[in-house]
């Protein structure tokens, strides 16, 4: 129809999806066309549910898409996958784009961008990195890519490279499936968003359930036999691999709206304000592609969540179809399932708040997740992180077992509003013996931190 404005985005997952619905709810089929673009077979589907595909505990993949192609394009959404964005021509208002299954060109044009474009997994530029069974894990293909290699090709040993959110929860998967996983990385404890203290639980729990940690030694390249990984390679060994899953972090995928001019933060992020609008006219951006505003901290941070994405697609959305919303940041809370502990984190750790330029003081507290008493009480650790003098929250973590790792979010509230440790001890949380001892464990944790807080002050020249 002559004169209705088109919106364009690129990338069809949480922030490129989320920013189409709600763009959609508010603008009808005659005055907005929306066309997305997404070189991946699915979209609209949970990333975070790909190690438990693996692992079986998710039977079929299906379970993990919210919503259909087609089920978009019922509802005035133009959805194409396996068509991949090359090219942002600012000027010309208008995007170069390939088909993946033919190889056609064509250039979409656009009233208004939406730039979604996810984030980028780390691959090493080692030696055998491209070698056949060495497997990258980002999106939903790659789960099922390693699924049925799996359950196919009956591999023995797997070595996990990475110790972070994504290797430690595909060394548990791998392991719920059978195999002998070793995990290889650099850092001296795995999940380096932890202090090393609290890293080391999880490393217990790793070693608990059978998986061979191999701590500090980088990994230097891959063995190949006729193309194909027969090993990992560290300084100190060769670790004999069937199978090899990459788990190093990822980076904000901003490469294709940098090239165009877009502009892009220290974190390789593109900078957005808080209605998620980039500094290009025209143009939107949100997801892993964006670089966010740590409210604790001030500075900015790359943060891969699908929380953020969905919130910041959801803001987006709802500006581009001429209301008014924004994302204020992020206190980079986050939360983990590691065999039978339960992992969680906010705010800042120790070395964030020293490279923060705060004098920081910290606590850690052995409680219960129940009354003592009640069947199923387990152990559970809370670490708080707190501002000298002014004993103002700045981080918490938290390892244990089952009924732990959610009450990360009372601590985050405290985060987002500011508060001290001080003032922490006095809020008022649920108590019943099966939910909780007398003295919540955050309670016990903000008590001590208080009383560490006043023994500084009274030592204090």
């Amino acid at each position: 129809m002559a004169g209705r404005e088109r919106l364009l985005v690129i990338g069809g997952d949480a922030a490129g999806m989320s920013a189409a619905s709600q763009a959609r709810r508010r603008r009808g089929p005659d005055e907005l066309e929306i066309g997305v673009v997404e070189r991946g077979r699915h979209a609209s589907y949970s990333a975070c549910g790909i190690p438990y595909l693996v692992g079986g505990d998710v039977e079929d993949e299906s379970s993990l898409i919210a919503r259909t192609p087609e089920e978009h394009r019922e509802r005035g959404i133009d959805l194409r996958t396996r068509t991949e964005a090359t090219e942002i021509d600012l000027s010309g208002g208008r995007v170069r784009v390939r088909d993946l299954e033919g190889g056609a060109e064509r250039w979409e044009h656009y009233d208004q961008l939406m730039v979604a474009t996810g984030a980028v997994p780390a691959r090493p530029r080692l030696p055998g990195a491209d070698a056949e069974g060495v497997h990258g894990i980002q999106v939903l293909d790659d789960g099922i890519r390693v699924r049925r290699v799996v359950e196919r090709d009956k591999p023995r040993r797997a070595v996990v490279v990475g110790g972070g959110y994504i290797g430690l929860e595909m060394a548990e998967a791998l392991v719920r499936r059978g195999l002998e996983v070793s995990l290889v990385d650099a850092a001296d404890q795995p999940m380096g968003t932890l202090d090393p203290d609290m890293g080391a639980l999880v490393a217990d729990a790793l070693r608990g359930v059978g998986v061979k940690l191999r701590l500090g030694e980088p990994v230097e390249g891959f063995d190949t036999e006729d193309g194909r990984v027969t090993a990992v390679r560290t300084a100190d060994r060769a670790l004999p691999a069937d199978l090899v899953v990459l788990g190093l972090g990822v980076r904000p995928g901003s490469d294709l709206a940098r090239a165009a001019g877009i502009e892009t933060g220290p974190t390789g992020g593109i900078v957005t304000d808080r209605r998620m609008r980039t500094r290009t006219e025209r143009v939107w951006a949100a997801g892993d592609c964006v670089e966010n505003r740590h409210l604790v901290s001030g500075a900015p941070v790359a943060i891969a969540l699908g929380t953020h994405a969905n919130k910041q697609g959801r803001v987006a959305g709802i500006n581009i179809g001429g209301g008014y919303a924004t994302f204020p940041g992020v206190v980079g809370t986050a939360v983990a399932k590691i065999c039978e502990y339960e992992v969680a984190r906010t705010g800042l750790n120790e070395r964030e708040a020293e490279a923060a330029g705060f004098e920081a003081l910290s606590v850690v507290v052995a409680s219960t997740t129940r009354a003592g008493y009640y069947p199923g009480a387990t152990e559970m650790r809370t670490k708080l992180v707190a501002e000298r003098r002014s004993g103002r929250l700045l981080g918490a973590q938290i390892v244990g077992r089952e009924g732990a790792a959610k009450r990360v979010d009372g601590l985050a509230i405290a985060l987002w509003h500011g508060m001290t440790v001080e003032e922490m001890t006095g809020l008022d949380l649920g108590y019943a013996p099966p939910f909780s001892p007398t003295w919540d464990p955050v309670l016990i944790a903000a008590r001590k931190a208080a009383e560490r807080v006043e023994e500084d002050l009274r030592s204090a020249p």
